[in-house]
């Protein structure tokens, strides 16, 4: 019998303390102030947070005031609430063609000049693999063309398309080589979406010299240009590579830090994170509507770290919070793989990574997180998003890759434990895409009542995970478990 009462005794202790820390939340925030930081996020007077745009520093300044109004600090090695990124703009060719056995490839049909200066005359192409460093060994690229596939064995997702250009690149500058082509062959990609995304202005870290070495794909789904090279014994190509136009701009993450309150674990961090750009301004829709104004894309997201910064700072948890609004997510992922890169905070002391993105809601009644059930941590999110009065469930479309395509991949593939706090949809459907990416994606078109669930959601999910016991970790057997125990030197 006393075992039986100690344990209903403990049992109403915990309801008790579930209920209290629920209770705060709802009390403490503040319904008018966080709309008001959604409409202006998302308003026209931002030209849709393009990262190429001025407005984008109105968005960043803005949400730096607000994690410095509420008393969030600034972390060591920022500059004041920002994180300088060293950004290199580039756009496409006037005239773009390269001619290889005869056949012409042409900008923005077979060919996509990436990045680089221009570039004109015949030169030698050599096949180096899959462009990392071992695929050099005994080639010599002086004065020639490094030819690669696009990814790598393990890496063929489109985020690693994209995020691996910059490492080749560098690698074939350093090895002497005047530029890179890489040969587009992923059948599960196709080329229009490609060619629609990326024939375009493009941003990507400043590099220094190797910025200048251009860097192109070429559309070749049979591989036959590879297996061409390796049928003789040279193969030359003509390049004729015209007015790019490459410009220096500096980037901003907004980041910010909340000490936490117990001794020990005041030294590891929850990381609460979100990009704040979107796509920008485009052709006009047929209301004459041209502003994208990325309400759902991730105002909605901003918002929540935002909301988080001003509860956390006034009813810190054990652990310190770590706040950071990501720019050019939009670009590449670009914001938060340059902090993995070059971290204001060692990395092995951010235990977890609560990130938001989102592409839209079709189902008030649920929170979508992107990688439930892949930690021990997230038994502590469907409980908050249950004592809200909602329910979380895991990613419905594993086929579109989410957990790959956006910034918390960048900590996962690091080790840190990192799911991704979304919006609630069962699937990608036609209300999906009615809003996805387009100008109808406006706070006026949002269920606000939703927004206000979702944002204590957030800030509830974050406290539970912050105030764990112990730290949360991969369940065995996820395929970034391995990286994680040597993150964290786990034997």
């Amino acid at each position: 019998m006393k075992k039986l009462a100690l344990s209903l005794g403990l049992l109403l202790s915990l309801s008790s303390l579930t209920y209290a820390q629920v209770e705060d939340v709802e009390k403490k925030f503040n319904r008018e102030e966080a709309i008001s930081h959604f409409t202006y996020l998302a308003s026209d007077e931002l030209k849709g947070r393009d990262p190429i745009r001025p407005e984008i520093e109105m968005a960043a300044k803005y949400i730096a005031s607000e994690f410095e109004k509420y008393g969030a600090k600034q972390l060591p090695g920022a500059s004041g609430y920002f994180q300088i990124i060293p950004f290199m703009m580039s756009t496409p060719p006037k005239t773009g063609e390269i001619v290889i056995s005869g056949e012409a490839f042409t900008q923005g049909e077979t060919l996509l000049v990436l990045s680089g200066n221009d570039l004109e005359g015949t030169y030698e192409l050599v096949d180096v693999g899959f462009g990392m460093e071992e695929d050099y060994e005994g080639k010599d690229l002086n004065g020639k063309i490094a030819v690669t596939s696009v990814g790598a064995p393990d890496q063929m997702s489109p985020g690693a398309l994209f995020s691996l250009g910059a490492q080749k690149t560098k690698i074939a500058q350093e090895k002497g080589a005047v530029a890179i082509v890489e040969m587009f062959n992923i059948p599960s990609v196709p080329w229009q979406l490609v060619s629609r995304y990326l024939n375009r202005t493009q941003l990507a870290v400043d590099q220094g010299t190797a910025s200048d070495l251009p860097y192109i794909w070429i559309k070749d789904p049979k591989n036959k240009i590879k297996s061409n090279m390796s049928k003789a014994s040279s193969t030359e190509a003509r390049f004729k590579i015209e007015k790019k136009i490459n410009k220096a701009i500096e980037g901003k993450n907004v980041v910010a830090w909340i000490e936490g309150t117990d001794p020990e674990l005041k030294n590891e961090y929850v990381m609460l994170s979100a990009h704040y750009d979107h796509v920008g301004v485009g052709e006009p829709d047929a209301n004459g509507d041209s502003i994208f104004n990325g309400a759902r894309d991730n105002a909605v997201g901003t918002v929540a770290v935002i909301n988080a910064a001003k509860y956390f700072a006034e009813n810190p948890p054990k652990r310190s919070i770590l706040l950071a609004a990501w720019t050019a997510e939009e670009k590449g992922l670009l914001g938060s793989a340059y902090f993995a890169s070059h971290p204001l905070v060692p990395i092995k002391d951010i235990i977890f990574n609560l990130n938001i993105d989102n592409g839209g809601y079709n189902n008030t009644s649920i929170i979508t997180v992107i990688g439930l059930g892949r930690t021990s941590g997230d038994q502590l999110i469907t409980e908050a998003v249950e004592e809200i009065g909602l329910k979380a469930i895991s990613d419905p479309s594993p086929e579109q890759g989410l957990y790959d395509r956006s910034d918390n991949v960048n900590f996962a593939k690091l080790g840190v434990p990192a799911p991704t706090f979304s919006l609630g949809f069962t699937a990608f459907d036609d209300e999906i895409n009615k809003y996805y990416h387009k100008q109808a994606d406006g706070v006026e078109s949002f269920d606000l009542d939703y927004a206000v669930k979702y944002w204590k959601a957030y800030i509830l999910s974050a406290q539970k995970i912050a105030n764990m016991a112990e730290k949360p970790f991969w369940f065995e057997g996820d395929k970034y478990e391995s990286v994680g125990k040597e993150l964290y030197g786990i034997n």
